[in-house]
């Protein structure tokens, strides 16, 4: 019966992993929206009462996750002076660092170690057709919200609004707020962006192993998300990680016959919509190409200049403590001395958010990347780098080898994790979902092989 129960956490995790529009338990801190969280977190500690409870610590992976975890905490150790010293928002550097370390180890270890252990029981035909099931469940209510609010946030239907409100009866779906661009599930549009970057090659794997005219159906969804979500980031990575898939799963004569095949249908659907809501859609898609132009953005749009101002600020603080860093979750205590002025100039964010104090919340990092050389310093960047490059290296290698019975598991993990990573470049969490479950799936994959190797040599023996 524990068991079971274990599972169906498991199941309702990655359901609601994306549902993030609720108001939750405050004292939860960053988690309290989190909805696939509770559910996780609840089945991870059911794990206690089970007999046994795995570690895979023979991984390469893992112990890559383990001593950057470790590192985190000796950074800050040796950054003690500066932590304590440390005081910004009515929170001390100590209180700071806490709360992000119990962030870190929720994400990096409670979420890895629960997938793990869950999947662990399951054979990767389970996994592939379990996991991409409930994404797809998943996917067609945030499509039906998204379509909805689409249709009352773009094109200005008010009747949209009712089938919203009564949406909102579902858990974990509280839709008060509009704005010009959808979030469907999401509290906000860049987290729907999550969403579907974590979800998309699970969604394209329906193009390989379907044959019915259905099987774009996913992707079609996926697609019309991310264009009304108006995340740039979405739109970017999604585009990547479509080329990337379509790239590999046909030969590269089909491969160019299907990108044109694509545009054409894009074209055709287009054409339908100028012709029913001619100004709105052609003001939506100028919109976008608007959006593409970062050159120009990085002075007009306030978003930018935040985001990347945050992030010079950040290198900064890097080129000052370039060895250990200041110390985990101290990126923000350091980097306010070093915004700079273009990134504030007409720009209410800073004097209204980040450098208020009556506003508790910490001014994002905007890129892990960044925040992770300006907080665990070089040696710390170099952990989290050379995860990256082993994981995706190890996925490639496997791809080539080209084994029927995980091809296609093995081309969702490339694709997903590759775009995940990407997502990095904009977003400072750990916080990542899909991200712990595709390496906990990974790894057992690469564990079956070893087993499968070692049961034929003794059987050739």
């Amino acid at each position: 019966m524990n068991r079971k129960l274990i599972f169906i956490t498991f199941y309702l995790g990655l359901f609601f992993f994306a549902f993030n529009s609720f108001e939750g338990l405050k004292f939860l801190g960053e988690f309290k929206n989190e909805a696939g969280a509770y559910f996780i977190v609840f089945g991870f500690f059911l794990m206690f009462f089970e007999k046994k409870f795995y570690f895979p610590i023979n991984s390469p992976i893992f112990k890559l996750i383990i001593l950057f975890f470790v590192w985190c905490f000796i950074t800050t150790i040796l950054n003690t002076s500066g932590v304590l010293n440390s005081y910004l928002k009515h929170t001390t550097g100590i209180n700071r660092f806490i709360r992000q370390y119990i962030s870190l180890f929720l994400s990096t270890i409670v979420f890895f170690l629960f997938f793990y252990n869950v999947i662990k029981k399951m054979s990767l035909e389970d996994i592939f057709l379990k996991v991409r099931r409930v994404f797809l469940i998943t996917l067609i209510f945030a499509f039906i919200l998204g379509f909805f609010e689409t249709l009352y946030t773009v094109f200005g239907i008010g009747k949209a609004k009712s089938i919203i409100e009564l949406l909102n009866y579902f858990p974990f779906v509280e839709k008060d707020i509009f704005l010009d661009r959808i979030s469907s599930i999401g509290n906000e549009p860049p987290d729907l962006a999550l969403f579907l970057i974590s979800t998309c090659s699970w969604m394209l794997s329906y193009i390989y192993t379907e044959k019915s005219i259905g099987k774009y159906l996913p992707t079609i969804m996926i697609l019309f998300l991310t264009y009304y979500s108006g995340s740039r980031t979405a739109l970017i990575v999604i585009f990547i990680q479509l080329s990337i898939f379509l790239y590999i799963i046909t030969p590269k004569q089909q491969f160019f016959l299907i990108v044109q095949k694509g545009v054409l249908i894009i074209f055709s659907l287009s054409l339908i919509l100028v012709i029913f809501e001619s100004d709105k859609v052609l003001k939506s898609v100028e919109n976008k190409i608007e959006s593409l132009n970062f050159k120009k953005n990085l002075t007009k749009n306030i978003s930018n200049q935040s985001r990347f101002g945050i992030q010079y600020a950040s290198l900064q603080v890097f080129k000052d403590n370039p060895i250990i860093g200041v110390g985990y979750g101290q990126q923000s205590f350091y980097s306010r001395n070093y915004y700079p002025g273009w990134a504030k100039k007409r720009n209410y964010e800073f004097k209204e958010l980040y450098e208020n104090s009556a506003v508790k919340s910490f001014p994002p990092a905007y890129n892990i990347y960044t925040r992770v050389l300006a907080e665990t310093g070089i040696v710390g960047f170099c952990i989290l780098l050379y995860f990256i490059i082993y994981v995706l290296y190890s996925l490639n290698k496997h791809l080539r080898i080209h084994n029927k019975d995980n091809f296609v598991l093995i081309l969702i993990l490339y694709t997903t994790l590759f775009g995940l990573f990407l997502y990095w470049l904009q977003n400072d969490t750990f916080k990542i979902y899909v991200l712990w479950l595709s390496i906990a799936i990974f790894i057992k994959i690469k564990q079956e092989k070893i087993i499968k190797n070692h049961d034929t040599e003794k059987n050739s023996k």
